[in-house]
């Protein structure tokens, strides 16, 4: 299911970027274990690069042990006194080292990027923008595709034109918030409660509550405002959480989907999916792929996943996530540009579930990137 590559008589390098400035640090380190752990060395060298919690770029080392959770220790990229960046040199893509008081190094070039961030300033399109300004081939959604894929606000305004089914909610920006709580509060007590309160610009459940009373609601917005100003608060839905993974078509061929795949909770400590069942105690969810769903439901949610991915003009990957009734009603939760890519995410074991193996999946998305043409398209 690969894309042949040109014979080459040496590697394809590829620099993978992961860490960042955003409070999903921690898991883009974890991601990018993953996929250092299963690239295919003989077929690309890898440079990995850490971005400090400072926006630093730094030569990181290529031991997986050291970007792995262990024990629930979150893992960091440390900021350092040699800064790496990426310029365009004699027509080809350098990385540079430079140091103060020294002559800036080139360590050559690199053919394609794989930025395995997660949040703001790295999952946002501001990366991508980077990359763009210098023809540089990268995995993943382009700038605009990212940024509406960050914004939980806008992403269900695209959706809602696109014909898919969204949940009732409100978007809260920190005018309105400052200006006057209580008509924001009287606008969630429209909602019904329970509600979720969401950072309108955060991942991996970062802030993320869930409200079952006005009383408790002011807590809940205080801290989604840790992660982000603009906050989206969503009316709850009772239904199953079932996601799709999507990988963009070769060439001019539609979007590929996976099999369905559904997460639920195991324990009543969580009362959603949030980031401590995502990523540190495991035992509290049950990912199944397939989810047991009727074949005309099946292609229903994958002829939407589909739609969703080019709504917002994606590329390379995303997972799409809906809640699915007792009625048989589908309603889009979100798309998510950069999903949790280590062995055990879901967006991996749908595909793995599909037929496609991690290892080779890295590489189908390293391949589309490197067929991509630069620029406007």
């Amino acid at each position: 299911m690969t894309i042949d590559s040109p014979a080459t008589s040496t590697p394809i390098r590829v620099a993978i970027l992961f860490g960042g400035r955003s409070s999903e640090h921690a898991v883009s380190c974890v991601t990018a274990a993953g996929v250092l752990g299963a690239i295919d060395r003989t077929k690309y060298e890898v440079v990995p690069i850490g971005i400090a919690k400072s926006g630093q770029w730094v030569l990181a080392g290529d031991d997986i042990a050291n970007w792995s959770l262990t024990n629930g220790a979150l893992p960091e990229v440390v900021a350092g006194d040699k800064t790496v960046s990426l310029a365009h040199i004699g027509g080809g893509h350098q990385l540079v080292v430079s140091e103060a008081n020294e002559i800036p190094q080139e360590l050559g070039s690199v053919d394609v990027v794989f930025p395995l961030l997660h949040g703001p300033w790295g999952e946002d399109g501001t990366l991508q923008g980077l990359l763009e300004l210098s023809d540089t081939r990268y995995v993943g959604a382009g700038v605009l595709a990212s940024a509406i894929g960050m914004d939980k606000h806008y992403m269900k305004v695209v959706f809602e034109a696109a014909g898919l089914a969204v949940g009732p909610y409100i978007a809260v920006t920190d005018r309105e918030w400052t200006v006057d709580p209580g008509k924001v509060r009287s606008r969630v007590q429209a909602l019904g409660f329970p509600v979720f309160v969401k950072p309108a610009r955060a991942g991996s459940s970062m802030g993320i509550s869930k409200v079952d009373s006005l009383e408790d609601l002011d807590a809940a917005i205080f801290e989604a405002r840790e992660h982000d100003l603009k906050l989206v608060i969503e009316a709850g839905i009772v239904g199953r959480e079932i996601e799709i993974a999507v990988l963009e078509g070769r060439g001019s061929e539609a979007p590929r989907v996976s099999l369905p795949g559904e997460i639920a909770m195991l324990d009543d400590e969580h009362a959603f999916y949030d980031f401590e069942a995502k990523y540190v105690q495991g035992s509290a969810v049950h990912l199944s792929c397939p989810a047991d769903m009727p074949a005309e439901d099946v292609a229903r949610i994958q002829e939407q996943a589909a739609l969703a991915f080019d709504a917002v003009g994606a590329e390379g990957l995303s997972r799409v996530d809906f809640f699915y009734t007792k009625a048989g009603e589908l309603v889009i939760n979100e798309i998510n540009t950069m999903p949790g890519f280590t062995p055990s995410s879901m967006y991996p074991q749908m595909w793995a579930a599909t037929g496609l193996p991690y290892p080779e999946l890295i590489d189908e998305l390293l391949q589309l990137a490197l067929n991509r043409k630069v620029g406007l398209r």
